[in-house]
């Protein structure tokens, strides 16, 4: 195969002649580097980067990217080092290629781990260079294209993987043609029967409308030119996963989905497009509730067009879309139309949203614990539908489709997020898990003492909201396993005759080392998440004959106890077993990873394990002052009256405590029990409720629930 003959194909004419000697060259390393080397297809490798080259001249991207594609898999399939690129191309043209090679040199524990790294890198490469996704993107079409030649299972893998990641981010790019062309062949090898099966029954479909789509073309096309509009008006077929996707969404039968054929027109300005919409709606009645002006409100991938949709001659719906042939331009390439369409300076907000969303990843990546969580965080953003709502100023911001209060907060920016108590939607005030919809005014409520709640994470559908909440509650459980756990190094210290004043930094720093740990801070976190032993690190420190013991054996229960204040949040979990209130006898245990977790002394939960392993419990004490409330749940057993449960809902109040939630029984015939679980301060307070609620004459029977 010769390299110059190929290379003066007409695709690569908007090249000046000294890129295309430079694109020659590349040409003929990457041949030189795959000498060889062929496709599961039996064609020689280097049709590939060519292929890929071609895609992207197509786009008209600059001889830097095309270069890059020629060698995109030099680094990764042969023995050509980065260096060698950059010392015969350039750095920019190495980075590139960097960028799309895998980590084939690293060991990951499995294929799961060693793709989501990959992944990783790819898209941070991205938010640095968009080019390292186009070429991407065109190394995806055309294996796509070829996927024919490789064994079923990584077909199905290829696929899915095109489904799930690489059709979305061309979505996300605007690239409409390449994002429905993916979908297409991904949907062709994941499910080849039905696509067969849809694919005919499509075809049948578009030959008997043909006389119906000639007839409308005729119409439309005289109705516009009756309004003076000059347009030009063509067919658009949805493809066999357009369809498939519409049957599956709406659980319809093929029979039952009529627009499998739509309409484009395209013309002049954007005021003709509304003139073009009027005179359409004056030909064929609109479908109520079916209209989007995607003009005044475009997409987040920078698509303009107003869609609509229209009763057709023969009774079926058709959609319509409308748009000038910028937009169409814009909708079609994406952010590739910048390399397409120099000349044009409408493309700088589209530039703007793009970079917006690079940067959104850089910040993720930056929040996120690994690649498997960065991954997922991406996934979240590549949701295609979205809803549109206005800060209290008007300003538009868009949002995935079932996105929450919360999420908005974060959007706004990341400390209104995290500072956020409350919400209102249209000037009412509304919970924080609220989905938002289309149109919705929203303003966050915030306080500076507030702090994100793990309990968001079942809710949020961004990955900016979902990654700085986890990023926070790391934090925070960090800060407060670190203070707990130098409280337990302390107690243990004490039950060894020693203090924490008496170690000198030469001994920390040898422990520090030894335990492989990165600090004296990491080595406290280390504890209060029950990752250490605080009996063996103070041992250790000490440099004690039993210091060498197995931090998962046991050391000998220490003497004295912690005490907790029962604000320490995350560090320190209350059971919900038998939900212990200062004033209640304590003891608690370290589990690795979780922090301590305190049980009341008489929980008959944990009577086996503390005989059982009794050096695995602490004894605690609570401090002297508890600001906060405490969960406590009492069983009331009542007279099945009319009144009952009212009366007792108000006594519980009078005694100033609050009824956090209630079960009944279900058997309600004479009598009923109460499952109540109340907030008190401690068990004064809740003795107070108690004979505050005896004093109920229905009261038969009343006690507290533990266990």
């Amino acid at each position: 195969m010769a390299a110059v003959p190929v290379l003066d194909e007409p695709v690569f004419s908007y090249l000046k002649p000294a890129d295309v000697v430079r694109l020659g060259e590349a040409y003929r390393f990457s041949e030189a580097a795959h000498a060889g080397q062929t496709r599961q297809s039996g064609e020689p490798y280097i049709s590939h980067p060519l292929a890929v080259a071609g895609i992207l001249a197509a786009w008209h991207l600059d001889a830097q990217a095309l270069i890059a594609a020629l060698l995109h898999d030099v680094m990764e399939d042969t023995s050509v080092t980065k260096d060698e690129i950059s010392d015969t191309f350039g750095k920019p043209v190495a980075e590139l290629v960097d960028g799309l090679s895998k980590l084939a040199r690293i060991e990951f524990q499995s294929a799961e781990d060693a793709q989501a790294e990959n992944f990783r890198k790819m898209l941070l490469a991205m938010a640095r260079d968009v080019r390292v996704i186009l070429i991407k993107l065109a190394d995806r079409l055309h294996n796509m294209r070829t996927l024919g030649a490789v064994p079923a299972a990584k077909r199905r893998r290829v696929a899915r993987e095109t489904t799930e990641i690489y059709a979305p981010i061309a979505n996300r790019l605007g690239l409409n043609a390449l994002y429905q062309e993916l979908h297409e062949l991904a949907f062709a090898h994941l499910y080849p029967l039905r696509y067969r099966v849809l694919a005919k029954a499509v075809k049948a479909a578009r030959g008997n409308r043909r006389e119906l789509i000639g007839k409308s073309l005729e119409a439309i096309r005289q109705r516009l030119s009756d309004a003076g509009i000059e347009a030009s008006v063509s067919g658009r077929e949805k493809n066999v996963y357009s369809t498939y996707k519409k049957m599956s969404e709406k659980h319809l039968s093929f029979s039952e989905v009529h627009d499998i054929y739509g309409f484009r027109v395209i013309v002049k300005d954007v005021p003709a497009c509304y003139l073009a919409l009027g005179a359409l709606h004056g030909l064929y009645k609109p479908v109520p509730g079916k209209f989007k002006d995607y003009i005044a409100i475009p997409k987040a991938n920078g698509y303009r067009s107003l869609h609509t949709a229209l009763i057709g001659p023969f009774g079926a719906p058709v959609e319509f879309q409308i748009r000038t042939e910028q937009m169409h331009r814009i909708a079609e390439a994406g952010v590739a139309s910048h390399w397409m369409y120099k000349d044009d300076t409408s493309l700088s907000e589209l530039q703007k949203q793009t970079h917006l969303w690079l940067q959104s990843l850089l910040e993720i990546q930056n929040q996120s614990g690994d690649s498997h969580e960065f991954l997922e965080h991406v996934k979240i953003d590549l949701f295609p539908d979205e809803v549109y709502v206005f800060t209290p100023k008007g300003r538009i911001l868009s949002l995935p489709r079932g996105a929450t209060a919360v999420d908005f907060a974060y959007l706004v920016h990341t400390d209104i997020g995290n500072r956020c108590v409350a919400a209102k939607v249209n000037n009412e005030l509304v919970p924080l898990r609220t989905e938002l919809r289309n149109g919705d005014r929203v303003e966050i409520i915030t306080a500076s003492h507030a702090k994100p709640n793990p309990a968001w994470l079942q809710y949020v559908r961004t990955g900016k909201a979902r990654s700085n909440i986890r990023h926070f509650l790391k934090t925070m459980q960090y800060e407060e396993s670190a203070s707990l756990g130098e409280r337990l190094l302390e107690q243990a210290l004490k039950v060894l005759g020693a203090s924490a004043t008496d170690i000198d930094s030469a001994s920390w720093d040898r422990l520090v080392r030894e335990i492989g740990s990165r600090s004296r801070q990491e080595t406290f976190a280390d504890i209060g998440l029950g990752k250490r032993l605080p009996a063996v690190v103070a041992r250790r420190l000490l440099r004690r004959p039993d210091a060498a013991r197995d931090e998962s054996g046991a050391t000998g229960k220490p003497a004295g106890s912690v005490t907790i204040r029962g604000t320490e949040g995350v560090a320190v979990q209350l059971a919900t077993c038998c939900r212990p209130i200062p004033g209640d006898q304590i003891v608690g245990s370290i589990r690795k990873g979780q922090g301590m977790v305190v049980h009341a002394a008489d929980c008959p939960q944990i009577v086996r394990s503390r005989k059982s392993a009794p050096d695995q419990w602490l004894d605690i004490d609570w401090g002297p002052a508890t600001s906060r409330l405490f969960k406590a749940a009492i069983e009331v057993t009542v007279a099945n009256q009319r009144g009952v449960l009212a009366k007792v809902a108000s006594e519980i109040a009078d005694a100033g405590s609050n009824i956090d939630s209630i079960s009944m029984d279900e058997d309600r015939s004479v009598y009923t029990t109460m499952l109540l679980v109340m907030e008190v301060a401690d068990r004064r307070h809740l003795a107070r409720v108690m004979r505050a609620l005896r004093r109920i004459p229905e009261v038969m029977k009343l006690a507290r629930a533990k266990g």
